[in-house]
């Protein structure tokens, strides 16, 4: 079986975000890839190797006022001497991201990932997953309970630590690595053929 590489280049200003990148690292390792946690905050030269290598790279931040952090910012400024060469293109993207509204505007930042992952030449992978918690029969239990189709969105009340990220919002993002890693192993298999 063929076994995607997929890096999760993330920040987390809290640590919330970072819960996060877990979900998304314990579902992608679920479905069978070789995955690597870079805290963009303090990526190495070795981890923009494993940047370069990978099949997929899921990226994730805190939304803050409106957008990906600074520090994310920082690292998608420093990731256009890849652009220049278009190392990244034709590697899958995907990304998350967390606020303590509901809305919070993490659209935005979902935007601004998949733009990042345009100029790049990257294929963007979508959540996948119908909206949940939008009927009578629905709860904030559901997956994608933000109803987000972007990339996995989450909610954590701005009083609260990383212990309180929502379990389907964990359980979302676990989804969106797995979804990426299934979708790498077709682009792989696609290009062996």
């Amino acid at each position: 079986m063929t076994t995607p590489v997929v890096s999760i280049a993330y920040h987390s200003g809290y640590g919330h975000t970072a819960v996060l990148a877990e979900a998304v690292r314990a579902g992608a390792a679920e479905e069978g890839a070789e995955v690597h946690l870079i805290n963009v905050d303090e990526i190495t030269d070795e981890q923009w190797a494993t940047l370069d290598r990978s099949d997929a790279i899921v990226f994730g931040s805190p939304t803050y006022m409106g957008t990906a952090s600074g520090a994310f910012h920082v690292f998608a400024e420093a990731s256009s001497k890849r652009w220049f060469g278009q190392d990244w293109k034709d590697k899958l993207a995907a990304g998350f991201t967390n606020s303590g509204s509901k809305s919070g505007d993490k659209l935005h930042t979902l935007q601004f990932f998949q733009i990042l992952a345009g100029q790049h030449g990257m294929h963007w992978v979508n959540l996948g997953l119908h909206p949940g918690w939008n009927n009578s029969e629905g709860s904030e239990h559901d997956l994608n309970r933000l109803g987000v189709f972007a990339g996995a969105a989450a909610q954590t009340n701005v009083d609260e630590g990383p212990d309180a990220v929502h379990k389907a919002d964990i359980q979302t993002a676990e989804h969106l690595g797995r979804r990426v890693t299934q979708t790498a192993r077709q682009f792989l298999l696609g290009r062996a053929a």
